[in-house]
């Protein structure tokens, strides 16, 4: 069913730009979509209308995020396909149930559930163990909720002072969330990232100093003669079809040294403060 209020004449500035972003030909996107070039030329300069099942062939084909392709979607007179429940929607309850038994099995070591924009959305108790490590009053000083880690590392009071190898591995986060928010569409990363632009130093953000020799860059971390060792694994939902599901990201953190391993796992027997 055609959507009444929408346009179609962005469709095709869509198709075009995300093509151009996934670096493929109109031939190279055709040959793998199973349509034909002239198809994908006709669509791209309106000669065309896409049907409901084209755009979702196509999306899919360059892997278009899914709150992208509800856009797509719109664009093409169509009603978006892709619900966006927040996480404690009953439908949500398995998904949720997973994050957190994930969370939970990750323990004693920190772990966290973010968005798109980095934002935290669960957390486990190792990881506000870590922080609370950092400043009882940390995320209070960078801007309260919601928690979000562009922010714990970037903001003018975040923990920059106790990263060790700040000079290495900062380049590398900002690269990364760039990145994300070029391929996700993220509008609410680059409102983050223009925020916390003006009080970085431009030149160390791309001038990342020479790790390729370690298999993985550590995060390390030291305050009151505390030393911390840990490195991240990246786990997402290969089959989502929920746009939070899509945008979630489970970050596990694990220790880069005996150190810090027996740290955690000392942090985690001990009574409550």
């Amino acid at each position: 069913m055609v959507h009444p209020a929408v346009s179609v004449e962005s469709f095709p500035h869509l198709l075009k730009t995300w093509r151009q972003k996934r670096r493929l030909s109109q031939l190279d996107l055709a040959l793998t979509a199973g349509v034909s070039q002239r198809h994908i030329s006709f669509l791209e300069s309106g000669r065309s209308h896409p049907s409901r099942e084209m755009i979702l062939k196509i999306s899919e084909t360059l892997d278009v995020p899914l709150r992208e392709r509800n856009t797509w979607l719109v664009a093409g007179g169509f009603a978006p396909a892709f619900h966006a429940r927040p996480l404690d929607d009953p439908q949500m309850s398995r998904v949720l149930f997973a994050v957190r038994m994930m969370l939970a099995n990750h323990e004693p070591f920190p772990a966290v559930a973010i968005d798109r924009a980095w934002n935290i959305r669960l957390a486990n108790p190792s990881f506000e163990r870590l922080t609370a490590l950092l400043g009882a009053d940390l995320w209070t000083n960078i801007g309260g909720s919601p928690r979000n880690l562009m922010r714990l590392f970037f903001h003018p009071q975040g923990i920059r002072p106790y990263v060790v190898n700040w000079a290495a591995i900062a380049p590398l986060l900002w690269c990364r969330a760039q990145r994300e928010a070029e391929a996700a569409a993220g509008d609410d990363m680059r409102q983050i990232l223009a925020e916390l632009r003006p009080h970085q130093d431009r030149s160390l953000l791309w001038t990342a100093e020479d790790t390729a020799l370690l298999p993985v860059l550590p995060l390390k971390i030291a305050r009151d003669g505390m030393q911390i060792s840990l490195f991240t694994v990246i786990a997402t939902f290969g089959t989502a079809q929920d746009v939070s599901a899509d945008e979630l990201r489970i970050e596990s953190l694990f220790p880069a040294d005996d150190p810090t391993d027996q740290l955690f796992r000392a942090l985690a027997l001990a009574p409550p403060a």
